[in-house]
């Protein structure tokens, strides 16, 4: 998400920053093209026009005009800015006697029943006590789907089918949860136009009923210039408190997440990620702004690796590591961690400097050869593994074999391109045990080997 907003940004402060004095119609000129790239982000209009009012207003002032380097002083009036309409972080309002309702509206095909198990895990795994409430009876499917969800995740889910009325199945579903002493109820309701009448009215029966201490909109970040409408729409029908904005790790282009959040002032408090349970990450527009405008997001990366590794793991084969003691083993033992992180795409946006980079690599072949060195060590025995200095042309013929380079009658080379590729692994295996002995030995600096000097 963002990548072509970011990708068109870094082009124009790149020429910006080039230019030593900066006149007022050298910003016009930039500022144009900020909001051009921002309507083709699909940010509404009347967001971008306040956007670039603001910083015009600023950009023109004698502290960047007079600044030794303008150019950079106008990026930073935009990452400031951006960083403003974004709002503050999202967090969720979890006071009061318990259970808490958390109440999630949108429209149909958003993802709120992936969204409200996802929501579920993360309240679980921070101590809380969550119960889950079906009261979605209008899509086919839908309440199987919250039952299923919460039997993988082990989190209580109360349904009554298809059949009665949902402001009854959530008043009932509540009255369970609370006799059965849970933390947090969230209530998956159907989806829903926001102009449609009977079941917005609906769903404002379910907040007189429950009194929830959040509404949130679960909106698709796809949804384009439509985001700003359907908004509009249900917070003006029944106050939402915030928003959680599904499939950003798709193609979208970004701009819903500004409007929305621009024209209905509720904090945007959760992104989806991807499909998978614990792709829920909380909002943070300080690291979302860095990230659009290509500074990367360390401290996400950090996080996500902390949360992914298995820390004694980790520090184990640190240790190993400095010790020159690293082997094949535990090479494939810190693959393993990596591949968690996700996609290296993903994970190369997210480091500063990195991004456009990214677009010069290969997922498919990037994910294809880390399969094949995966396949190669495990095809070696254990004791080949923490001693590759065993093996011998023999014992290279059955790891390619084991690998899946098998000699065909259409394909005969294949075992040779195997033990070509054992080669390589191992190769490249000893130039890093060279490397970790050098450092060792302290014939290598390893703060210029970081450097890269």
């Amino acid at each position: 998400m963002f990548e072509s907003l970011t990708n068109k940004l870094q082009d124009i402060f790149d020429r910006l920053g080039r230019r030593g004095v900066l006149s007022e119609a050298d910003v016009d000129v930039a500022l144009r093209e900020v909001r051009l790239a921002l309507l083709e982000a699909d940010v509404a209009l009347p967001v971008a026009k306040d956007f670039i009012k603001r910083v015009r207003e600023r950009a023109i002032g004698a502290e960047v005009l007079k600044a030794l380097k303008p150019g950079q002083m106008v990026i930073k009036i935009v990452f400031e800015e951006l960083q403003e309409t974004l709002g503050e972080a999202g967090r969720l309002n979890l006071n009061g006697t318990p259970p808490v309702v958390i109440m999630l509206v949108g429209l149909q095909g958003s993802g709120k029943t992936t969204t409200a198990a996802k929501l579920a895990l993360k309240l679980r795994r921070e101590g809380r006590r969550p119960h889950l409430i079906a009261a979605d009876t209008y899509r086919p499917a839908a309440v199987d789907q919250l039952k299923t969800l919460g039997k993988q995740l082990d989190v209580p889910v109360y349904d009554e089918g298809t059949s009665a009325p949902p402001p009854e199945i959530a008043e009932r579903g509540f009255k369970k949860a609370q006799e059965a002493g849970a933390g947090i109820v969230i209530v998956d309701t159907a989806g829903r136009l926001q102009i449609d009448d009977r079941l917005m009215s609906e769903l404002e029966q379910i907040k007189a009923r429950l009194k929830p201490a959040e509404i949130l909109l679960v909106a698709d970040a796809m949804t384009g210039q439509e985001a700003v409408k359907i908004a509009e729409g249900f917070h003006g029908r029944i106050g939402i408190t915030g928003l959680i904005l599904t499939k950003m790790d798709g193609d979208a282009r970004g701009g819903a997440a500004i409007s929305m959040r621009a024209v209905t002032g509720v904090p945007i408090k959760f992104v989806g990620m991807g499909e998978k349970p614990d792709a829920l990450d909380q909002f943070y527009p300080d690291r979302v702004a860095q990230r659009i405008l290509g500074m990367g997001d360390m401290l996400s990366l950090i996080e996500k690796a902390q949360e992914t590794f298995d820390q004694k793991e980790a520090e184990r084969l640190s240790k190993k590591l400095m010790r020159a003691e690293f082997n094949l083993e535990d090479f494939l033992a810190q693959m393993q961690q990596v591949k968690r992180l996700g996609p290296i795409s993903q994970l190369m946006s997210l480091i500063p400097g990195m991004n456009r980079l990214k677009d010069q690599i290969n997922e498919a072949e990037a994910d294809q050869s880390m399969k094949k060195i995966e396949a190669i060590i495990r095809s070696m025995t254990p004791q080949e593994r923490r001693d590759p200095k065993l093996i011998n042309a023999s014992r290279k013929r059955r790891i390619a074999r084991g690998a899946g380079y098998t000699n065909t009658e259409k394909h005969p080379e294949r075992e040779l391109e195997g033990i070509q590729e054992v080669n390589a692994l191992l190769r490249q295996f000893r130039e890093m045990q060279k490397m970790m002995k050098m450092i060792k030995g302290g014939k290598m600096d390893i703060n210029r080997l970081m450097k890269g000097q």
